[in-house]
C-alpha cells in the first residue's frame, strides 16, 4: 500500500511540474516598435498589460519590450492618439497608431511612467511639445538623430572673421581658448553620416583638439610663446602665421589637492545610453584617478537641485561610485538652481591654494528658473569671483544646446568638452586629467600688432566668440580664458604681405559730406612682420603680467610637421563651414597636408582625423 501511495505522490508531483512548465511557457517576452500613420516614431508611448500594473514605455527609437502571458492584451496609449489594444499571439508586435480627433493636445508631460495629461500631473516633470516629440522619421532616428527631437540642437551664429587692413586696424586682440568641444561634436555628425551645421564648427577648437610640440616655459612665466610662418596652403601667395602657447607642466604627484563638485543634470532630457548612462561611465573613470587628498561632492538637478552626496575623500571610491550608479533621469531642468547649489557646496569645502572646481555634466537643455543665455551668463559672472572654476562636459544627441554650454564655459573660468563616447571621456578625464583640471595661468589674452611696412591685411582664423576690444588687453577687470598644466593653445593668422594682390578688401566710394585724409604710414625701418603680446594672471594675483615677442618672417616654407597638420585642420574647418575664405582648399589637399604632419601622433588622434576627412569627402557633394 505504501508503494502505491508513493507512486501516486510521485505521479502528482510530476504532473505539477509539467503543469508549471506549461504555464511558464505561456509567458512571452514581446517586443516591437510603435509609429504613427506617417511612419514617425512615438517616444514615451505607454505600453500596458491590460488588467495589471505591468507597463513600460517606448524608448528613443520607439521600441519597447515587456513580458506578458500568451493570449493577454497589450494596450498602447499616447496623448493625441487613439488607444490600441492587441491580443498577444507572437513575440513581436509592431503598432501603428492613429491621431485622435477628440483629444489633440499641444503639450504633454513626460515622466518616468510615460506621457499623461498636464492637468493630472504634479511634481517634477518636463514639458515637451508633441509636434517635436513624436514626429521623428524612422530613417533619421536610425541614422543617429538620438533623443527624439528633430532640429532642436542650438548653436550660436558665427560671423566669420574677415580681413582687416593694417593701416586701419593694426591690432588684433582676443581671449585664448583651450576648448575642443567642437571637434568631438563634429566627429559625432560625421560618424553618423551627416555634415555638421556650419555654426557647430568653431575652427579654433578643431585646431586646438590636438597637442603640438611647443617648447616648454623655462623662466618664471608659466606660459611660453612660439611663432612660425609659411606659405598658406589654400592660397600660396599669402602667408600663414602660427602662434603657439605652451603652459608649464606639473607632475601628477605635485598637483594640488582637488575640491570637486560633480554637478549632474538628471532631468528627463538626459535619459538614455548617450546621455546619463555615458555621464555615469565617464565620471567613474575620473573617480579612479582621485587621490586620498582630493574631495568630491555630488549635486544633481532636475525639477529642483539636491545634494546627492556630501563631500567625501577621494579614497572613498566605492561610496562615490555607488552614488553615481543610483542616478536616474526624470523631470524638468532647473540648471540655474543646480549651478548655485554647486557653487555653495564648492565654497563650503574650499581648499586654499587647491583646485576648487565644479564639473557640470549636461545637454544644456535648461527650462526651469534661470535658463536664458543672458541669465546664465550673469549667474556665472557673479559666482566665478569665488575662486571656483567650472568645467562643462556636454552630452546628448538631437537636443544638445551647445550655445548655452558654450556660454557657461566661456564665462565660468573653465573649459568645455563634448563627450560623444567613452574614448573621448577617457581622453578628457583620464589622459588629460591634470591639464584639464589644474589651472596655471588665468585670464590669458593675446594681442598681435602687425607691421604695416610688411603686412597690408590679415585675418584671425576662428576665435569669433573670443574677440576683445583693443583696450580690453590692458584691462585686468576683463575676463579671459585660462590655461591648465601642460596645455597648448594655437592661433592662426592668414596674412597678405605688402605688394601682393588683395581681392578680399573692397573699396568704398569717397564720402560726399566730408573728406577723409588718407592714412600715411611712416615706416620705422623694422623688418618684423608682427609682435605678439600676452597677458596673464597668476592664480593668486589680480594684476596681470605682460610677455612680448617680435617675429621676423624668413619668407621661406621650411615649416614643422606640426605647422602642416594645424594648417590641414584649419583648412578642413573652412571647408566644413563653406568659408568665403577657403581659397582653393580641397579635401584631398587637407589629407595630403595632414599626412605630412603625423610625426607627433603617439595616441593616433591625427590618423583618426585623416580618416574623418576621407569620410567627409564622400559626404560633401558641394566641395
Amino acid at each position: 500500500m505504501k508503494v502505491n501511495q508513493f507512486r501516486v505522490i510521485m505521479f502528482v508531483l510530476i504532473m505539477v511540474v509539467i503543469s508549471l512548465g506549461e504555464v511558464s511557457a505561456q509567458f512571452l517576452k514581446v517586443k516591437g516598435t510603435v509609429v504613427d500613420n506617417k511612419n514617425n516614431l512615438l517616444i514615451g508611448c505607454n505600453v500596458t498589460v491590460k488588467g495589471t500594473n505591468d507597463r513600460t514605455i517606448t524608448d528613443i527609437k520607439g521600441a519597447y519590450s515587456i513580458q506578458i502571458a500568451k493570449g493577454g492584451i497589450l494596450c498602447f496609449s499616447y496623448i493625441g492618439y487613439e488607444t490600441v489594444e492587441v491580443i498577444v499571439k507572437s513575440e513581436e508586435i509592431n503598432v501603428v497608431m492613429k491621431e485622435s480627433v477628440k483629444d489633440v493636445l499641444e503639450e504633454v508631460i513626460v515622466c518616468g511612467t510615460g506621457a499623461q495629461k498636464k492637468v493630472t500631473m504634479t511634481g517634477a516633470v518636463t514639458s515637451v511639445n508633441v509636434g517635436k516629440l513624436r514626429q521623428v522619421p524612422i530613417s533619421n532616428a536610425l541614422a543617429g538623430n538620438i533623443g527624439g527631437v528633430m532640429n532642436s540642437e542650438e548653436y550660436k551664429f558665427i560671423n566669420e572673421n574677415g580681413f582687416k587692413e593694417v593701416s586701419e586696424v593694426p591690432l588684433s586682440t582676443f581671449s585664448i581658448d583651450v576648448d575642443a568641444a567642437s571637434y568631438s561634436n563634429m566627429r559625432r555628425f560625421i560618424n553618423k553620416g551627416e555634415l555638421p551645421p556650419s555654426d557647430a564648427v568653431r575652427t579654433e577648437e578643431l585646431v586646438n583638439y590636438f597637442s603640438y610640440d611647443y617648447p616648454k616655459p623655462t623662466g618664471s612665466d608659466p606660459v611660453k610663446i612660439t611663432i612660425e610662418a609659411g606659405d598658406c596652403p589654400w592660397n600660396t601667395t599669402h602667408r600663414l602665421v602660427r602662434i603657439g602657447l605652451k603652459a608649464k607642466e606639473i607632475p601628477t604627484d605635485n598637483l594640488p589637492a582637488s575640491n570637486l563638485v560633480f554637478l549632474i543634470d538628471v532631468s528627463g532630457s538626459m535619459w538614455g545610453e548617450e546621455r546619463l548612462d555615458l555621464v555615469k561611465s565617464s565620471l567613474k573613470m575620473l573617480v579612479n584617478n582621485l587621490r586620498d587628498k582630493d574631495k568630491v561632492a555630488i549635486v544633481t538637478y532636475a525639477g529642483n537641485a539636491d545634494v546627492k552626496m556630501e563631500s567625501v575623500s577621494g579614497s572613498d571610491k566605492q561610496k562615490i561610485r555607488e552614488a553615481i550608479d543610483e542616478l536616474l533621469a526624470r523631470g524638468s531642468t532647473a540648471g540655474g538652481a543646480g549651478i548655485q547649489l554647486a557653487y555653495s557646496i564648492a565654497k563650503k569645502n574650499f581648499i586654499p591654494n587647491g583646485n576648487n572646481r565644479i564639473i557640470l555634466c549636461s545637454d544644456g537643455d535648461f527650462n526651469v528658473g534661470v535658463s536664458s543665455e543672458e541669465g546664465l551668463e550673469q549667474l556665472i559672472e557673479k559666482e566665478r569671483k569665488s575662486g571656483v572654476f567650472l568645467t562643462v562636459l556636454g552630452y546628448g544627441m538631437g537636443n544638445y544646446k551647445d550655445s548655452k554650454i558654450q556660454t557657461l564655459a566661456e564665462k565660468g573660468n573653465g573649459n568645455h568638452a563634448y563627450i560623444d563616447n567613452l574614448q573621448e571621456a577617457n581622453r578628457i578625464l583620464v589622459g588629460e586629467f591634470g591639464g584639464t583640471l589644474h589651472t596655471v595661468a588665468k585670464d590669458v589674452k593675446l594681442q598681435v600688432e602687425f607691421n604695416p611696412a610688411r603686412v597690408q591685411t590679415y585675418r584671425l582664423i576662428g576665435y569669433e566668440s573670443r574677440l576683445l576690444k583693443d583696450e580690453d588687453f590692458n584691462n585686468d577687470a576683463k575676463d579671459a580664458g585660462d590655461m591648465g598644466a601642460g596645455h597648448t593653445v594655437t592661433a592662426l593668422y592668414e596674412v597678405i604681405p605688402v605688394g601682393v594682390k588683395n581681392d578680399y578688401v573692397g573699396k568704398v566710394d569717397d564720402l560726399k559730406y566730408q573728406k577723409k585724409e588718407k592714412t600715411v604710414v611712416k615706416s620705422t625701418g623694422s623688418n618684423e612682420l608682427l609682435t605678439v603680446k600676452l597677458r596673464y594672471k597668476s592664480l593668486d594675483k589680480d594684476v596681470s603680467k605682460k610677455i612680448e615677442l617680435p617675429f621676423v618672417d624668413s619668407k621661406g616654407n621650411n615649416v614643422s610637421s606640426d605647422f602642416k597638420f594645424a594648417s590641414a585642420v584649419a583648412m578642413f574647418g573652412q571647408l566644413l563651414r563653406n568659408s568665403d575664405f577657403k581659397g582653393d582648399a580641397t579635401y584631398d589637399k587637407v589629407i595630403d597636408w595632414a599626412k605630412q604632419g603625423l610625426d607627433n601622433d603617439e595616441k593616433g588622434y591625427r590618423r583618426e582625423f585623416v580618416r574623418l576627412v576621407e569620410v567627409t569627402k564622400g559626404l560633401d557633394t558641394d566641395n
